[in-house]
């Protein structure tokens, strides 16, 4: 029974899919002009690669199922990780059907060997295992970008701070905001000033504000920073507030923030280096008073 239900919502699925792919659905008049006014997607600064054998394996099935609207299956928290490793979103998702796929089939083919060689399982094992490890496969991959991700946004908050002290500085020489940003950021070099040089000139291409785009890149990464960055230099564009003393303060705050996860980062690594000479240190203790143990236990027999 529980079979055939799979199997029915298998074949379902498999039959929606192939119709959404066929006939996608018509986007919406909204959705129509905004891609008009869209700028075209640049490549990632830390270069997109093919991936390994999985993406490599799923790669037709994930663009299969994001032309037929599949996008939902990569959470918005995922695409902020994946924008910050500059990975495209089909590549993960090509991952995760594959990983899937593996753990579906695995249980099942094991279940096979057993059979032939005599040994036969009840039907609710191998049923229950292929779901169990088919959605740990689909949901690992996401965890795996999670950390590569968190230490990709504290290298730029990192980043972040040398730029505002850069933009200081282009302020008090004298430069207005737009040509402070556009100075800073052609100072400095990495990954995360490619992003900051990419969202100002996307801003001068489409002859928007400066600080717009960067609230955007800001939401995009997952960066707070970035976005409370714009809302600042925002005040000094349209009000005239003068933003000096709130950037200095903001890079001030940045510091701090990297100094303290720094300090917490060597407290957590002291602490589980400590773990190792504990043990090391017992087992010194256990091959020092075994002899005179066993001495005493053998003179009580």
């Amino acid at each position: 029974m529980i079979l055939a239900l799979v199997c029915g919502a298998g074949l379902g699925a498999g039959l929606w899919l192939v119709v959404r792919g066929l006939y996608p659905p018509r986007p919406s008049l909204a959705q129509a002009l905004a891609e008009l006014r869209r700028l075209p997607e640049p490549s990632p600064a830390s270069g997109e690669t093919e991936g390994g054998f999985a993406a490599r394996a799923g790669r037709p099935l994930a663009a299969g199922l994001l032309r037929a609207g599949g996008a939902w299956l990569v959470l918005s928290p995922v695409r902020r990780d994946l924008a910050v490793l500059g990975r495209g979103v089909e590549r993960h998702l090509a991952e995760k059907v594959t990983l899937a796929l593996v753990g579906l089939l695995l249980v099942p083919a094991v279940t096979a060997l057993l059979a032939v060689g005599g040994t036969r399982l009840p039907l609710v094992v191998p049923v229950w295992g292929s779901l169990v490890l088919g959605a740990a496969g689909f949901v690992v991959p996401d965890l795996g970008i999670r950390s590569d991700a968190a230490r990709r946004r504290r290298d730029f908050r990192h980043a972040l701070s040398s730029f505002l002290d850069l933009v200081v500085v282009a302020l008090a020489g004298g430069g207005g905001v737009e040509t402070a940003l556009a100075d800073a950021a052609g100072v400095g070099s990495g990954w995360a000033f490619d992003h900051l040089r990419r969202a100002l000139d996307q801003a001068r291409l489409a002859r928007q504000a400066p600080w717009e785009t960067l609230g955007r890149l800001g939401a995009d990464l997952g960066i707070a920073e970035l976005s409370e960055l714009a809302a600042s230099v925002a005040l000094a564009g349209t009000e005239g507030a003068k933003v000096r003393a709130s950037l200095t303060a903001k890079a001030v705050s940045l510091r701090t923030h990297a100094l303290a996860e720094a300090e917490t980062a060597d407290q957590a690594a002291s602490e589980r280096m400590s773990l190792p000479v504990v043990c090391l240190f017992a087992g010194f203790l256990f091959f020092l008073g075994y002899p005179a143990v066993e001495k005493v236990l053998t003179s009580l027999h």
